[in-house]
């Protein structure tokens, strides 16, 4: 056996002692070994200290009854709200009008020509096959009410992301203002601001549309403000020199500059006001989403997938037109597609006529004799793998027997041994690994959120709620990784994948959350069970892009050594793509901490629960501080990994 020296041992200690990382934990140590008794000698271990809370009922209290006092006498109410309110109602009916007036007929028309317009023929006769499948499935009135919804809410959320965003654009001051408040109006889940917004507009459009703007906002100010910054520095240099004014550069170089930033701003607002139908739908929103909404509460799912489906649809399409609009529409000989003045009003003319002949046929709204019942063959399939898959599966076990195992094996042991944890050792845990991924800054933001959440007074059921997402986000990246591996090596399972990543991503969570509560029952496991499906597509296309980025003459190289496709990919790609899967690890939290509430519904307790009850009983102090305390978990998770994907991103 070989023995160490006393002079190896001198010149190696150095080494190890050097090391960053090792500093840290080492200050950190003699932090808790001073801080830590004195904080056992005067508050005891365990869970958070009562002396410690500060209880906020009274005051919110007061609030909301202030609120409800107030609503229809006061002049802030009258004059400012009420108009507010007003012009929402007038501009969504505005829009329903149009779009009932113009029959289904113009409605498919004009929608196939601005795709046709922005993207070619075959998006145009995709776009005509979603509407169509829209009135199919008997949804087309619902669906006009989303879409002249959705309309006003994606219009809104534009001009205040853009003005927020040419705000933190221009100034560095305003940039580090809004980043905290762009960050809590991402992070605070819809349902805690549901409250509010209903205690201050009441139950209906007003409220659904002021709610979904606050969601769908933040994207297209972050991405408005990110286009402006990037805008290249020697083009605002030229047009300084000729001697442009401020006002003139932005409008004829910056914004230019900034075009595929901001429709991209608008794709992505597109997107999570449509990801806010269903959830709208619970405060008077209406359409679809109030069909998934109601199809929930029945736990009919053949008519939560009927409404469900135009959703997607809708998404899909929006989605589609809006990218081809940010990148521009190319021929195959690689020109921007260019249409006669002449072609243009004809198809414009022949959509008219269409809409015309509809319209004095005395068919405007689709017939329906020209529907399909989608609902009872669905419910007899779930019906079928309830039956057959619930329970009682010989050796492997049905569906109910997995939720119970992966509670009893999984989640009930990392939730008691977070709960079991002192609750400044849980803070210092929170400390070290902020602060070796990132600064001492991180690591300090990291634990006052954590802080935070104690002094609310919801320690426990936050613990709880962090145990849920620890086991979720483990569960995803292990699919998740595992099918972007698949995925990034095979063309052809790239593209079966797409089309359901992109039903995945876009379908309401409640419409997959009725399956999962059918085949799981009810409970943490199907929470944990939504969350996964919710945040995988990510994850997946992430992980995928990433290892497709790698550089090929890194993979040349490695199989003229005579790499097989395995080492390859353990010596290679996963090293080369680790900034992107560092993003989709931090992704796939963020994600999997947007569906706590949505599990909440279904059992799945701690923070959700509390939130959703809060809303289904108007009590504002329950609801804003469990959605205070989320948004606290989401900071805390995301100071704890985004701070390696950056630096991931800079060495790479």
């Amino acid at each position: 056996m070989a023995t160490v020296t006393a002079p190896a041992l001198r010149v190696a200690l150095p080494g190890v002692l050097k090391h960053r990382a090792l500093h840290k934990l080492l200050l950190l140590a003699v932090v808790a070994a001073v801080l830590a008794p004195l904080a056992h000698a005067r508050w005891h271990s365990g869970t958070w200290p009562a002396a410690l809370t500060v209880d906020l009922t009274d005051p919110l209290t007061r609030v909301s009854d202030w609120i409800i006092d107030n609503r229809d006498s006061h002049p802030l109410f009258l004059y400012f709200f009420g108009h507010i309110s007003n012009g929402v109602v007038l501009c969504v009916r505005a829009v329903y009008l149009f779009l009932l007036a113009a029959g289904w007929a113009g409605v498919t028309a004009l929608g196939a020509f601005v795709a046709w317009r922005t993207a070619g023929v075959r998006l145009a006769l995709g776009t005509a096959a979603a509407f169509l499948a829209c009135g199919l499935l008997g949804m087309w009135v619902p669906t006009m009410q989303t879409l002249a919804l959705m309309a006003v809410a994606v219009l809104a959320s534009v001009v205040v992301g853009a003005l927020l965003g040419l705000a933190a654009g221009l100034s560095d001051r305003m940039d580090r203002a809004l980043r905290p408040v762009l960050d809590t109006m991402q992070v605070l889940p819809a349902f805690a601001y549901l409250l509010p917004v209903v205690l201050v507009f009441g139950i209906g459009v007003p409220a659904a549309v002021l709610a979904t703007v606050v969601y769908a906002a933040p994207p297209m100010a972050r991405l408005t403000s990110l286009g402006l910054r990037g805008a290249d520095k020697e083009v605002l240099e030229a047009v300084e020199s000729l001697g442009a004014t401020a006002r003139q550069r932005l409008l004829t170089a910056r914004l230019p500059l900034a075009r595929r930033e901001l429709l991209l701003g608008l794709n992505q607002t597109i997107m999570m006001a449509l990801s806010m139908a269903v959830i709208a739908s619970v405060i008077g929103g209406g359409g679809l989403g109030d069909r998934v909404y109601q199809a929930l509460a029945s736990v009919d799912v053949g008519a939560a997938l009927a409404a469900g489906i135009p959703i997607v649809l809708l998404a899909v399409v929006l989605d589609r037109v809006t990218a081809a609009a940010g990148r521009g529409t190319e021929t195959p000989h690689g020109r921007l597609t260019t249409y006669a003045p002449l072609t243009t009003y004809a198809l414009l003319a022949a959509g008219a006529a269409l809409a015309v002949a509809a319209r004095l046929a005395g068919r405007p709204d689709w017939p329906d004799a020209w529907t399909v019942a989608v609902a009872e063959p669905v419910n007899r399939v779930v019906d079928w793998m309830t039956d057959h898959l619930y329970s009682g599966v010989p050796v492997v076990g049905g569906t109910a027997d997995w939720a119970g195992r992966f509670t009893t094996w999984v989640l009930d042991p990392v939730r008691d041994g977070l709960q079991g944890l002192p609750w400044w050792s849980v803070l210092l845990l929170v400390a070290a690994l902020a602060w070796l991924t990132g600064t001492w800054r991180t690591a300090l933001t990291a634990v006052l959120a954590m802080t935070a959440i104690g002094v609310l007074g919801v320690w426990e059921p936050s613990l709880d709620t962090l145990s849920q997402v620890l086991a979720a986000v483990a569960v995803t990246l292990v699919l998740g990784f595992a099918t972007g591996v698949a995925a990034a090596r095979s063309d052809r399972v790239e593209r079966l994948l797409r089309p359901v990543l992109d039903v995945f991503q876009t379908m309401p969570q409640f419409v997959y959350l009725i399956p999962v509560v059918a085949l799981f029952g009810v409970g943490r496991a199907p929470a944990v069970a939504a969350a996964v499906v919710y945040a995988l597509p990510a994850v997946v296309r992430i992980t995928t892009q990433g290892l497709r980025q790698v550089d090929p003459a890194a993979l040349e190289s490695a199989r003229s050594l005579g790499a097989t496709g395995g080492q390859q990919l353990r010596q290679v790609q996963l090293p080369l793509a680790r900034p992107a899967l560092l993003l989709a690890l931090n992704q796939g939290v963020v994600l999997v901490l947007a569906v706590v509430i949505i599990g909440g519904l279904v059992g799945g307790g701690a923070l959700g629960y509390d939130a959703v009850f809060g809303l289904a009983q108007g009590d504002l102090a329950t609801g804003l501080v469990a959605g205070a305390a989320i948004v606290c978990l989401g900071l805390m998770l995301d100071r704890v990994t985004q701070p390696a994907v950056r630096r991931a991103q800079k060495g790479a």
